[in-house]
């Protein structure tokens, strides 16, 4: 019985050595690529550099852009400030975005789901968040209560100070929702609900700012 057992042993060591090769063995064929077009991309691909480029500057497939040019997704915001802070894109930046009831309505959802925690409903800084880490100001005190739309939407974007980057969270049309709602916070008010004359009238002013060049 004893010696059964042994050659059983052995003979599975032997077993399990042969398909350990096997499956490590590198000399299986791996056939024909019948469409090798579909592995290995003609046309350039801007995020995989596998060989130098010698159709465009530098040996690189990713070229800058053209100025002037707005990437998709990224409408309703000028990448091409002056300067990339919040003080030049409070100059410069005008929301796109007609300032009507809907709009309003959805940048304060917006809002209360990614800002609220720090700002608070009302935007006096006293949510849950800004309760526990001190220092969350308001918008109705002091320079906050001025900052202009294109400021809030740099600061949205990029983040700013203990605040961080919401980029990624918010498309462009979503932060200008935002912001919309942050300017009727800034007024001491949560209402969404835009009166004819006064959206008209916004209308107006964010069509001439926008024609107007900068400079």
């Amino acid at each position: 019985m004893k010696n059964f057992m042994n050659i059983g042993v052995k003979a599975s060591a032997v077993l399990f050595s042969a398909a350990m090769l096997v499956a490590c063995s590198n000399e299986q064929d791996p056939g024909l690529e019948y469409a090798p077009d579909m592995y290995h991309s003609i046309p350039l691909d801007p995020y995989s550099q596998i060989k130098e480029n010698k159709f465009n500057p530098g040996g690189m497939n990713m070229r800058q852009p053209a100025v002037g040019t707005v990437a998709r997704g990224k409408q309703g915001y000028n990448m091409y400030l002056s300067a990339d802070n919040a003080e030049a894109a409070g100059v410069e930046l005008v929301n796109p975005l007609e300032r009507t009831s809907a709009n309003l309505a959805e940048g304060k959802i917006l809002y209360t789901r990614f800002c609220s925690p720090c700002h608070g409903e009302q935007g006096d800084g006293q949510g849950l968040v800004g309760q526990k880490f001190k220092g969350v100001p308001s918008y109705t005190a002091g320079r906050v209560a001025e900052l202009p739309g294109g400021h809030i939407f740099h600061v949205i974007t990029n983040g700013r100070g203990r605040m961080m980057p919401h980029g990624s969270q918010v498309d462009p049309n979503e932060r200008w929702k935002i912001v919309m709602y942050v300017q009727q916070l800034q007024k001491g008010e949560t209402g969404t609900t835009v009166e004819g004359t006064e959206a008209a009238a916004d209308t107006t002013s964010a069509q001439t700012e926008t024609a107007t060049p900068n400079n």
